[in-house]
Order: structure tokens, then sequence, then C-alpha cells
């Protein structure tokens, strides 16, 4: 029953489009009608601008460090299935909200709030790199996927160093499977030239 309440919390926090919600407020739109239609930080930075793009960001990378110390604070044992579950649902509950619909966002920032969380010198390792990735070519979705890809690699190279549970490589590797998903038409457009830059209004 606990696993069950922390699988169906992390997914309900998950859900929360703060780019919708935020979006709702100070245009009184739906976010995912304009710009890219993606329900997150890079969109809402197109539509409504640094500050409003900000706050997603944070908030959405907040809800999945909560997702994950909510499995942490109920998990029964060392194993890491709690946390790697609870944050996994809270991913999945953001690209898949069931308040708006099941069409949310790619997860990027919920992924980057559950990584530090659970494997926090591997995300941030990772997280440095896909930072100067999108300094230097302005394609946030580069780094995105640099980061999703590259963490698993690094889990597992410091597995031992850090003493991560090997559950937590599988999840990176299941997270990273996810975000080469939800990123497949961002992958196309950089293989062909056409993926819009940090910065391009809608």
């Amino acid at each position: 029953m606990a696993l069950i309440f922390i699988i169906v919390s992390g997914y309900l926090l998950g859900s929360i489009s703060f780019s919708y919600i935020i979006a709702k407020k100070i245009k009184k739109v739906d976010i995912r009608q304009h710009g890219s239609g993606n329900a997150g930080a890079t969109n809402t930075l197109r539509v409504l601008g640094v500050g409003p793009a900000v706050a997603v960001l944070a908030l959405d990378i907040v809800k999945g460090i909560a997702a994950v110390w909510l499995g942490i604070l109920l998990a029964p044992d060392q194993s890491g299935l709690f946390p790697a579950l609870a944050g996994l649902a809270a991913i999945l509950g953001h690209n898949w909200p069931v308040y708006y619909g099941f069409r949310g966002g790619k997860g990027v920032a919920t992924t980057i709030g559950v990584l530090a969380t659970l494997v926090f010198f591997p995300a941030l390792f990772a997280g440095l790199l896909a930072i100067a990735s999108i300094f230097i070519t302005r394609f946030v979705s580069l780094g995105s996927l640099l980061f999703t890809v590259l963490t698993p690699v690094l889990t597992y190279v410091l597995i031992h160093t850090y003493d991560y549970p090997i559950l937590y490589v599988y999840l990176t590797v299941i997270v990273a499977i996810l975000s080469l998903w939800r990123h497949r038409t961002n992958l196309a457009r950089l293989i062909n030239g056409t993926e819009s830059k940090l910065g391009k209004k809608a």
C-alpha cells in the first residue's frame, strides 16, 4: 500500500503543470497552443518571457525533488525503490498530466529535480556539460538530451564512489530512453538543422 501511495502521489504531484497555470494567470492562454506547444520552461520563455520561464523551471524542478523526498521518507529499506519510483512517477505525471488531458511537457526540469536528488554528482557533472553545450550552440534540446544521456553513464561509472543503489542506474537509463522518445522531433530537427535556438520568440 505504501508503494502504491508513493507512485500515485508522485504522479499527481508531477501532473501539476506550472507552465499551464502561469500562462493562464498572466495571459489567459493555454501554453500548449502557442510557441512549440510544449508545456515547459523553454516554451514559456518563448511565449511569456524570462521571469515566468525561470519560475516554471524552478517549480518543475522542485516538484521532482519533492516527489523523491516523499519516497525517501517513506522508504522501508535502502534499496532505493521508493524514491526511484516516486521520481519516475513525477516525470510521467509531468509528461502526461491527468489534470490537463494527459498533454504535458517533456519532463526535463522535473527530471533535473529527480536526478539531482538521487544521484547528485553524476547529475551535476552531466548538467555542467549540458549547460556548456546550450551556451555554445543555444540549443536547449541538445543540452537536455546530453544531460539525460550522460547521467546514466556517469552514475554507472561513479556507483561505487558514491555508493548508489544499482536501481538508480536502471532508473537513469529508463529516464534517458523516455527523454529521447519525448525529444524525437527535436532530434530530427537538430539533424536537419531546423531546430529553434534559445531566445527565439514564438
